[in-house]
């Protein structure tokens, strides 16, 4: 530059590029402290659960878009997603593997409905039927997986088809028998067990502590051990 390709004649200005250089030099700005961000593009489909990966990470997008393939715009600290020339999503960037960022707004009006029936509404519908109803779905949720919250959601639509107090009553047999599940609060509810007395006594013994509700021989098959025949 200084030597040969500054101080030679250009061809379309017809002056040296130096010589310009010396008069543009006095309005030049001071660069940046810190280097932008150029950011790097990506195109990448909608999946069917409104969410688009970029460097194993997802991102929702309006629920609408299911299907079309969007330009994602990808900077050290953010991932805007296109449709055209419409930013459509903003999320900050994932930096673990599979992490998931949602906006709420996004998901089709029954998956909204299903998310606003979280945790918190969980515990508070279980509270209203009663005591075991409320440990039982405490206890399902304990794990903060998502998809137990749909167990929970379930479990306390049985109330509409069986009532609270028999829904209460199959709670807490379900609990007496340590079976944390939507299945099993089911199955009581429709063979009526939650209208029967619960059997069997809790042990206090650390041994039987995984079985404390395991019945004698007598209980279980109507015969008796024969240890005790003597």
């Amino acid at each position: 530059m200084l030597e040969e390709a500054g101080v030679r004649v250009h061809g379309t200005t017809r002056e040296q590029p130096l010589a310009l250089f010396a008069v543009e030099k006095a309005l030049l700005r001071p660069l940046p402290a810190i280097a932008p961000d150029l950011g790097t593009w990506a195109r990448g489909r909608v999946h069917r659960d409104c969410h688009v990966q970029f460097d194993w990470c997802f991102y929702s997008v309006p629920f609408t878009l299911i299907g079309q393939a969007l330009w994602l715009r990808a900077t050290d600290g953010a991932i805007a997603i296109y449709q055209d020339y419409r930013q459509v999503a903003l999320h900050p960037r994932g930096r673990k593997r599979g992490q998931r960022f949602t906006v709420r707004d996004h998901l089709p009006p029954d998956a909204q409905a299903f998310f606003a029936h979280d945790r918190d509404w969980c515990v508070q519908q279980a509270t209203k039927i009663g005591p075991a109803c409320a440990q039982f779905i405490e206890r399902l949720l304990a794990d903060r997986i998502v998809e137990r919250l749909r167990a929970a959601q379930s479990t306390l639509r049985l109330a509409e088809r069986y009532g609270a107090a028999r829904l209460e009553a199959a709670c807490a047999r379900a609990l007496a028998h340590d079976s944390i599940f939507y299945r099993t609060v089911k199955t009581i509810l429709a063979g009526g067990f939650d209208q029967q007395p619960l059997v069997g006594v809790e042990s206090t013994t650390p041994y039987a502590r995984a079985a404390r509700f395991v019945r004698d021989a007598e209980d279980l098959f109507g015969v008796v051990p024969s240890s005790a025949v003597h």
